[in-house]
This record gives C-alpha cells, structure tokens and sequence, in this order.
C-alpha cells in the first residue's frame, strides 16, 4: 500500500521520522513535501496529497502542519476526501473504521512524536467497517459533498 505524507514548515520537524516509521511499517511512502522548514502555504501541499489520493497513486495520506486543523480543512476540499484531525489514538482508530476517513492529519505542536507515531499506527492499522449505519453515514457524507 502507498502512502502519502505532506507537511508545512510548522510540521516539517517531524515529517521525516513519521515518513521513516511509516516505511518500517511496510508502506511505500510518497513525498509531496515540503522539504524544508522555510515558510509556505499548507493548502499547496494538502491539495497535491489529496491529488495523489483522488488520483489512485496512494490509498491513504498523512498530513501534517502546526495543529493539523489547516490541513484538515484543505484537504477536506476535495470532493472525496474524508480527513480527520486527531490528537488521540482512539479517535486516529475510529475515523477509519466509522469514517473510512482516508486523510489523517495532526499538528506537530499539538502532538509530540511518540504521539504522532502512534497516532499513525492507529490510523493505518485500522479499517473501515463497512457495515450498518457506518456505511449509511458515509454515504449521507458524500451527498452532503456532491450537493455543495
């Protein structure tokens, strides 16, 4: 499974230790940046994530900036993305499986590593449920979408 990951500069300080967990894990990580702690936009690397997601490349995205909030309001955007902003692993769980969230992003001033990293552990190893009312929600979810 291919993995994206992206970060503004406010979460580029722990990009590249969740990127190295994520392939220890077994992913294959795709890199849409930033590359460095210089200043930028993080709707600029929240969309090329979603695109890499929209566009079949990668199933799942991790995104990262100062809270997650930005990012997870960029990327909700996308007609088709679910991203979660989660600060606790049982919430990083759920949004899988009630959700089928497919975006989980956090803030690195928000959350430390040992967090972070558990956080994603939570989130990739999870899947949705896809039963019941879950899917049922999911589905009311994607008609609020495609009528806005």
């Amino acid at each position: 499974m291919k993995i994206a990951i992206g970060c503004d500069h406010a979460g580029f300080g722990i990009k590249n230790a969740v990127k190295a967990h994520v392939e220890s894990k077994g992913y294959e990580v795709v890199d849409v940046g930033t590359y460095s702690a210089d200043s930028c936009h993080y709707p600029v690397y929240a969309s090329a994530l979603c695109e890499k997601i929209l566009g079949g490349e990668c199933e799942l995205g991790i995104l990262i900036c100062g809270t997650g909030i930005g990012m997870s309001m960029a990327a909700n955007k996308h007609k088709g993305i679910r991203a979660a902003c989660c600060s606790d692993v049982f919430s990083a769980r759920l949004t899988r499986e009630h959700n089928d969230a497919n975006v989980l992003c956090f803030g690195e001033r928000v959350v430390g590593i040992g967090t972070a990293l558990d956080l994603v552990d939570a989130f990739l190893g999870a899947e949705y449920l896809n039963n019941g009312n879950h899917v049922t929600r999911v589905a009311m979810l994607s008609d609020i979408e495609s009528k806005n």
